[in-house]
C-alpha cells in the first residue's frame, strides 16, 4: 500500500487525487493547502485529512512513502529538497523547476538522498500521442521530417494568479508548450536550435501566444504553437513523412487520421478514431509512476527528460528576448529568463 500526500488542492492536485481514489493500492494520507475549504473538497471523497502546512502535515501523520508536489513551479524546488532531506519519494508536477539551475540542483539532490523524483510530463500517457510514435517507429509514415503542435486555452487564473507573474511561471512557453517539447523530443531526438516569437513583453493583459521552431538533430523541423488567448481548450498535431501524414486535432468529432500517399493519386485517409478510456492519462501516469517505485525501475519520463524539456523552453525564452535562434548546449549556464 502506498501512502500519499498531495501538496496543493488546486487543478492538478484535484487531478491526481481523483486518479488515486480509483486505485486499489493507495491511500492519500492527507491534502495539504492554506485554503481548508478548497482543500477539503478534495480531501473529503477519499476520507483524507487536510493540513495548512507541510509542518502540520509532517508532525501529524505516523507514516507517508510518497508526496505528490502539486505546487506552483516556484514552490518546487523547496518542497522537493525538504522531501528528499527525509527520504520520501517524489513526484512532481511539470515544470520540473522555473530555471536550469534549480532543475539541476533537484535531480541532484534527489540521486544524493537515493530519492525517486518522477516529473509529471503527462503528454507521454495520452494513447493519441503514444500511438502517433508507435506508428513513426513503425514506419507508417516513412522518414519524418516536418511536424507542426497547437496547444492553446485561456488564461489559467491559479493561486494568487502566479500564472501572470512570469518570474513565477516562466508564462505560456515553460508552462503549457513544454508538453510539446518533451513530447517532441521523445519522438524525434536530441534539440539542436531554437527560435521563437511571442507577446512576451507587450504588456497585454492575461493575453500570451508564442510560435517557437525547433530544429533537431535528427533533421526533423518541428513548429510549436501555443496560445492563451482561447475560449476552450484544444491540441493538435501534423507530422508529416515521406510516406504520410498522420493528423490529430482534438476538436474534430473524429480527431486522429492517417493519411497515405498512393503514386499517382490522391491521398486517401484511414480514420483511427480515440476511444473513450475508463483509466485517463493522469491515472496511467501515476499508476506507471507507482509501479516504478514498487519494480525499480526507469520510468518513462525521467527526471533528465524533464531538465532537458526545461532547457528547449529556456532556450526560447532566450531566442524571444534576443530576436536570434539560440543553438542548444546542456553543459552551457542559461541566464535566468
Amino acid at each position: 500500500m502506498h501512502h500519499v500526500l498531495i501538496l496543493g488542492a488546486g487543478t492538478m492536485g484535484k487531478v491526481h487525487a481523483a486518479a488515486y481514489a480509483e486505485m486499489d493500492d493507495v491511500q492519500v494520507v492527507g491534502i495539504v493547502d492554506s485554503d481548508y475549504e478548497k482543500a477539503a473538497k478534495v480531501a473529503s471523497p477519499l476520507g483524507a485529512p487536510v493540513f495548512a502546512s507541510v509542518d502540520e502535515a509532517l508532525s501529524t501523520l505516523d507514516y507517508l512513502n510518497i508526496v505528490d508536489i502539486c505546487l506552483p513551479t516556484f514552490m518546487h524546488k523547496e518542497m522537493v529538497f525538504r522531501f528528499a532531506e527525509i527520504g520520501i519519494d517524489i513526484i512532481c508536477e511539470k515544470p520540473i523547476a522555473r530555471t536550469l539551475e534549480d532543475a539541476r540542483g533537484i535531480i541532484d539532490f534527489c540521486r544524493e538522498k537515493n530519492v525517486k523524483l518522477f516529473v509529471a510530463h503527462v503528454v507521454r500517457f495520452f494513447p493519441e500521442y503514444e500511438l502517433a510514435k508507435k506508428r513513426i517507429e513503425e514506419g507508417a509514415i516513412g522518414k519524418p521530417a516536418v511536424a507542426r503542435t497547437f496547444r492553446g486555452g485561456i488564461f489559467p487564473t491559479g493561486w494568487n494568479d502566479w500564472y501572470a507573474d512570469f518570474s513565477y511561471s516562466g508564462g505560456l512557453i515553460l508552462d503549457m508548450i513544454i508538453h510539446d517539447f518533451d513530447y517532441l523530443r521523445w519522438m524525434f531526438g536530441e534539440v539542436e536550435r531554437v527560435y521563437a516569437k511571442s507577446l512576451l513583453g507587450r504588456n497585454l493583459l492575461r493575453l500570451d501566444y508564442a510560435l517557437v521552431t525547433l530544429r533537431f538533430k535528427s533533421g526533423v523541423i518541428a513548429h510549436v504553437e501555443g496560445s492563451w488567448a482561447h475560449e476552450g481548450f484544444t491540441t493538435r498535431y501534423e507530422i508529416a513523412g515521406q510516406k504520410g501524414i498522420i493528423d490529430y486535432d482534438s476538436a474534430k468529432e473524429m480527431p486522429l487520421v492517417m493519411k497515405s500517399k498512393k503514386a499517382g493519386k490522391g491521398a486517401g485517409g484511414v480514420a483511427v478514431p480515440e476511444s473513450p478510456l475508463k483509466k485517463t492519462p493522469y491515472y496511467l501516469e501515476l499508476e506507471h509512476f507507482l509501479l516504478c517505485i514498487e519494480r525499480d525501475e526507469e520510468p518513462k519520463v525521467t527526471a533528465e527528460d524533464a531538465y532537458k524539456a526545461v532547457e528547449i523552453a529556456i532556450a526560447a525564452l532566450e531566442s524571444i528576448q534576443s530576436g536570434k535562434p539560440v543553438t542548444l548546449n546542456s553543459e552551457k549556464v542559461h541566464p535566468r529568463v
